[in-house]
Formats: structure tokens, C-alpha cells, sequence
């Protein structure tokens, strides 16, 4: 692993942004790499082979850019094409479904977690499989949220066609009793707010990008792969979408005062 390589990040748009904060905090001294597929927006309502398409197009263009790893910060993408990326390409790739399995599971008291995401995350039942497998005796209910993303990568995240559609959504699992919910699709904690009052403070929102940010780093631990001489990280981000639109957000959700944003054209992703 070259130690001075970035950590490449990618999502279908700014959700993946979440991740990209946590990693900040938890790796301070790495540089970073973020693809924002913001011109293809949303991935859930696609289908799977397509998904690994334009996840491995990403990817490529991720490693031309230095990438040293890779961190799919996309639970539809997760879902769909984490084991064919790491068939395809070598160096470490995670994604962010296992990590959330984990959180979910420790969180719960009840034993029952409910999950919300995209249409293609929920139909996989990636999170059922995964949370089944640390621990069988609970109960994991779904619940597609199609709506969260175009709203929120359109800018509407406080608006009252999002809190209708999260009070919709909601519902059969605050019937169910969940006292876990899962933030299964990394758009989805820049609107936790309006999430949490719904669901209650007796309910805890588990965000999978957190333990995601701890599990890249145990991986640079166990590789050697830190850049521990790095004092000035660079932060470089690139969209298929509007740049300027793109590093408002960026500015927003991460937190710093500029962002180095370019445009890349999906038809120069598809050539490669």
C-alpha cells in the first residue's frame, strides 16, 4: 500500500459526503479523493448490473487519481457491486452496509431494528442478511424511502414534501416498535433531525458512516498504509453534476471554508 495514496471515496451524490466527514476526523493526516456521481443521481431505482457499471467506472477513475483504497460510501452501491469490485480491482475496498449491521446490532435492546434506504438497498435485504448473521434472533423490518434522495440533492431537505414522505415512511416502523433505526443510505443523516422527532427520542438513528470511518482505519492500521508525515492533507472532490452546486453542499456537510470541485463528464467515465 503506498502510504502516501489517498483514500478514495465514492457515492451516487452528495450523501457519501457523510462519510467523507467522519473519515476527516478519524484520519486527519490522509489525503482524500471524493467522486460524487451526481449526473446519474439516484442509483435505487436501478438495476443491479448497471450499479456495478458505474460503480467500476468510478473506481477506475479513483485508482488513476492515487487512489490507495477504496471506501464505497453508497449503501445501494454497497449492496450491488462490493464483491465484484473487489473481484475486479487490487487493493482494498469496503463498503458501508457491514459496518452499520454492527452498529444496529449493538445499539438494539429490543432486538428489533428497523432499516430505511433505498428502493434497490431494502429489496436486497443487505442489511436483513448482514444484522441475521451477528445476530439471529432479531428482528429486521424495511422500509424504501425513494423519495429522501432526489429531495435532498435537489436542495429540499427541510421542506415539508420531505417531512411528509419521512412521516409516511416511518410509520409501520414505529408500528413495529423498532428502537433501532438505521440510516441505511448515507443521504439520509443530513436530515437525522427531522428523522429523530419522528421516530422519538426513545429510538436511536445508527449512522453507518461513523463506524465505517473506524473500520478504514483499522484496515491502515493492519496494512501499515497511514501517512503519518502528512501535515497538509488535500481534499479533492469530483462530480458528474454541477460543480458549484456540488461544492456548496460539500462546504456545508464537511465543514471546510473551500472545496477543490471538478466536473467530469459521464461520457469520459464510460470511456474508461
Amino acid at each position: 500500500m503506498d502510504k502516501g495514496g489517498s483514500i478514495g471515496i465514492f457515492d451516487s451524490g452528495l450523501g457519501g459526503l457523510t462519510v467523507a466527514r467522519q473519515v476527516m476526523k478519524v484520519l486527519p493526516k490522509e489525503n482524500i479523493v471524493y467522486f460524487g456521481d451526481n449526473g446519474r443521481v439516484p442509483y435505487g431505482e436501478r438495476p443491479r448490473e448497471v450499479i456495478i457499471d458505474f460503480s467500476k467506472q468510478i473506481s477506475r477513475f479513483l485508482i488513476k487519481k492515487g487512489a490507495k483504497m477504496i471506501i464505497i460510501a453508497c449503501n445501494t452501491a454497497t449492496a450491488a457491486a462490493l464483491d465484484a469490485l473487489k473481484e475486479e480491482f487490487d487493493l482494498p475496498i469496503i463498503g458501508v452496509i457491514s459496518a452499520g449491521a454492527r452498529m444496529a446490532v449493538s445499539a438494539t435492546k429490543n432486538g428489533k431494528i428497523g432499516v430505511i434506504g433505498t428502493t434497490y438497498t431494502i429489496k436486497s435485504e443487505a442489511y436483513h442478511k448482514k444484522i441475521k448473521e451477528l445476530r439471529h434472533d432479531v428482528e429486521v423490518y424495511g422500509s424504501p424511502c425513494p423519495k429522501f434522495t432526489p429531495l435532498i440533492e435537489g436542495g429540499k431537505q427541510d421542506s415539508r414534501e420531505l417531512i411528509e414522505a419521512a412521516q409516511e415512511y416511518l410509520a409501520p416502523l414505529k408500528e413495529k416498535g423498532v428502537d433501532v433505526l438505521v440510516l441505511g443510505c448515507t443521504h439520509y443523516p443530513i436530515v437525522a433531525k427531522h428523522l429523530q422527532k419522528i421516530m422519538g427520542e426513545g429510538v436511536t438513528l445508527v449512522d453507518p458512516a461513523i463506524a465505517t470511518a473506524e473500520e478504514a482505519k483499522a484496515l491502515l492500521d493492519e496494512r501499515g498504509g497511514h501517512n503519518e508525515g502528512n501535515l497538509s492533507p488535500t481534499y479533492l472532490f469530483y462530480t458528474t453534476g454541477d460543480a458549484s452546486t456540488f461544492a456548496n453542499f460539500a462546504k456545508q456537510i464537511v465543514g471546510l471554508g473551500e472545496v477543490d470541485v471538478t466536473h467530469v463528464p459521464v461520457s469520459e467515465l464510460e470511456r474508461s
